[in-house]
């Protein structure tokens, strides 16, 4: 893979969710794949799907404010806008950033970092909203 194929196989990922093609990163997860999140301690493949993927498309657009590779790592920061809001995020867009893992051109591993949770509540509102509590 080369290396600006990364940059691109990630934003396909972002491009996934607003289609809502979960098979679609399904088939590109590595095998072992985690994610970390302030409220996820490097889950797996099937509760990474269970708390990530809602029934219902959810993301309309993902606005990429920044994306930068060093070898097989590729750093996104992003505005997502949502079709419609929620409870963690009644304006209806959020802002993150994620450090995402690739091995043999697949995904391996994402860790998000975001900073503190919308709207005056505390993490732990936040982690319960969520469905992370």
């Amino acid at each position: 893979v080369r290396p600006m194929d990364l940059i691109e196989k990630a934003k396909s990922y972002y491009r996934a969710y607003e289609r809502h093609d979960p098979a679609f990163v399904a088939a590109e997860l590595a095998e072992g794949f985690t994610f970390t999140s302030p409220f996820d301690d490097a889950i797996g493949r099937e509760e990474y799907f269970r708390r990530c993927w809602p029934a219902e498309p959810l993301h309309q657009n993902f606005d990429f404010i920044a994306v930068a590779q060093d070898g097989e790592r590729v750093l996104v920061v992003y505005q997502c806008t949502l079709r419609r809001p929620n409870a963690v995020h009644p304006d209806m867009t959020f802002r993150n950033s994620e450090m995402m893992t690739f091995e043999g051109g697949k995904l391996k591993s994402v860790t998000v970092f975001f900073g503190d949770p919308p709207n005056g509540l505390t993490r732990h509102q936040f982690a319960a909203q969520s469905g992370a509590g």
